[in-house]
């Protein structure tokens, strides 16, 4: 049973589900939008408001944290570089995940996951 736990296990080994969502999470500060399951994009979301988060802070144990989990260190550089005045105003949120159509080969739910502006 799965009562009160919260992580969305996504069909994958957990090696293999850390490796996911690192990627997407990658990918979705690096081109601004992804499109992927729902599920997926649900749980990218709080990985990526996450880094947000650590960039938003700026220290050097947040680049540190930072650098440890997103795959790129030149978009980590440009993400505590730019993220500042970008996200100074808000407190949270800096993420839409907006739902599209089904997909045609499995029926799964789509969504398209993108940084608030």
């Amino acid at each position: 049973m799965r009562h009160q736990c919260r992580v969305p296990r996504l069909g994958r080994p957990a090696d293999q589900r850390k490796a996911l969502l690192r990627s997407l999470a990658t990918e979705l500060i690096r081109n601004g939008q992804i499109k992927t399951t729902k599920a997926r994009a649900k749980a990218v979301r709080s990985q990526v408001d996450r880094m947000i988060t650590l960039a938003k802070d700026g220290s050097l144990s947040a680049r540190r944290r930072a650098l440890s989990y997103l795959y790129d260190k030149t978009l980590v550089k440009a993400l505590f570089d730019e993220v500042g005045d970008r996200y100074s105003d808000r407190d949270g949120g800096y993420t839409r995940v907006v739902r599209t159509i089904r997909r045609r080969g499995d029926n799964a739910e789509m969504a398209i996951i993108e940084l608030v502006d």
